[in-house]
């Protein structure tokens, strides 16, 4: 079954770990895409080993938290595919990790920026386009970092991060009686190069798959499938939800 056919997507940090897993299994699924991020040479890698398996794809290299890339991104989905329905607006960072007091202000306004600011610019330009497809989905990729967990030295992701499950709620309610549904997905440990940054170590890995129920990391597909359900008609009376696929990270205090 074929869960986004004919369904027009982007997708966000697509050039690698969770966004890499998720262009791909929505293409397998049908979908038409935009795929988005900073670097071309991967993007245009991705859109050609798509076609090759028989699915339409564009590139849009960019940086998410600029305006122009945001816009750009609906813009092709328009001029290529005739609209857009869905969204996985993947795209983050960490930011510099540590103390708080050592934190610079440019490196916190840098993180806020990718994880937060680029949301708003994101729905500010996909909402309106699937409201005129009458309805869609919409996700972001938070974090059950400042979610459920706190985790020191990650004070800049953590408040980005849980200021996008704020948006994902208004925007939800703001939206659905245009049939635009608003959810984010927070994922728990995931073994991409943004969180080998963090298990950069065997300790530091056994560790961090020590914190999960399930006592290992996600995979990027087993994310990518949580994304896949939000994105499909699977989810269709699922709005306003912070999502938790954390291998039970959020439940595990010993």
């Amino acid at each position: 079954m074929l869960q986004l056919e004919n369904k027009v997507a982007i997708v966000t940090g697509a050039s690698s770990g969770i966004g890499l897993a998720a262009a791909r299994l929505f293409a397998r699924h049908g979908a038409r895409l935009v795929l988005v991020a900073r670097r071309r040479k991967e993007l245009d890698a991705l859109v050609a080993q798509l076609a090759d398996g028989g699915a339409q794809a564009v590139a849009c290299a960019g940086d998410v938290a600029d305006a122009a890339c945001a816009q750009a991104a609906v813009a092709l989905a328009l001029q290529r595919f005739g609209g857009l329905d869905i969204a996985f607006n993947n795209a983050g960072t960490l930011g510099p990790m540590g103390p708080t007091p050592e934190l610079a202000l440019e490196d916190w306004r840098a993180a806020v920026d990718t994880n937060l600011t680029s949301a708003f610019l994101a729905a500010k330009y996909q909402l309106p386009a699937m409201a005129a497809r009458g309805g869609g989905s919409l996700i972001f990729t938070s974090t059950f970092v400042g979610h459920t967990l706190g985790m020191s030295g990650m004070a800049a992701y953590a408040a980005s991060k849980a200021g996008v499950i704020g948006l994902t709620k208004a925007l939800a309610a703001e939206y659905g009686a245009a049939g635009v549904r608003v959810n984010a997905l927070l994922p728990g440990g995931t073994d991409t190069p943004m969180g080998r940054v963090v298990a950069n170590t065997p300790e530091a890995l056994a560790f961090v798959a020590g914190l999960h129920a399930l006592k290992r990391l996600a995979t990027p597909d087993e994310i990518a499938r949580s994304a896949l359900y939000l994105a499909s008609d699977a989810s269709s009376f699922t709005t306003g939800t912070a999502l938790l696929a954390d291998g039970g990270v959020s439940i595990v205090r010993a």
